[in-house]
């Protein structure tokens, strides 16, 4: 298991009375995920082979080998699914990536000076955000992943530019609160 893995899916709620169950698939083409053969939870000790998939409303329905009634679909909800790294296709262009390649890249500003280091992309259900563990050693932050603030992803090169507002730091202090009220 020393090869990277990736989180590709999560399974959701069982479908019906026969085995089926949702996949929540974390890729541009959700159907995609059939021809990457064997899933495996995250501690690699359970594999999963899909059947036969269809489309739901966000999601797919899909039968696993195995799995057969309600009950054993309902066990499997909330499950991460993950593959190796080099299970998944090639990226089409330069500036097309995985998220989880970005994660160790260099966080750099314009002038190539060091802010820190990715350390996570994390979605709370509003869009990408980067975590950046500061080069000093202080406290991360999360910075929106759009164009504004990160104009520059340069996976072959390590780095991502980032461009942080100048007031972005600025820590509003009892007093400032106080006479906004």
């Amino acid at each position: 298991m020393g090869e990277k893995r990736i989180l590709v899916a999560k399974f959701g709620a069982a479908q019906g009375v026969r085995g089926e169950v949702r996949l929540f698939a974390f890729m541009d083409d959700p159907d995609l995920i059939r021809k990457l053969g064997v899933l495996e939870d995250k501690a690699g000790e359970r594999q999963f082979r899909i059947l036969s998939a269809r489309r739901g409303k966000e999601y797919l329905v899909v039968t696993l080998e195995g799995v057969t009634d309600r009950d054993a679909a309902k066990k499997l909800t909330h499950t991460e699914l993950f593959v190796a790294r080099d299970r998944l296709p090639k990226q089409k262009d330069k500036n097309s990536f995985y998220h989880s390649d970005l994660i160790g890249l260099r966080a750099e500003d314009g002038a190539g000076n060091s802010l820190g280091s990715v350390t996570a992309v994390q979605n709370f259900g509003a869009g990408d955000l980067l975590e950046i563990k500061p080069a000093d050693g202080g406290e991360s932050f999360l910075l929106p992943f759009v164009d504004r603030f990160v104009p520059l992803v340069d996976v072959d090169g390590g780095r991502v530019v980032i461009e942080v507002p100048e007031n972005f730091f600025a820590i509003e202090t009892d007093e400032a609160a106080g006479s906004m009220q």
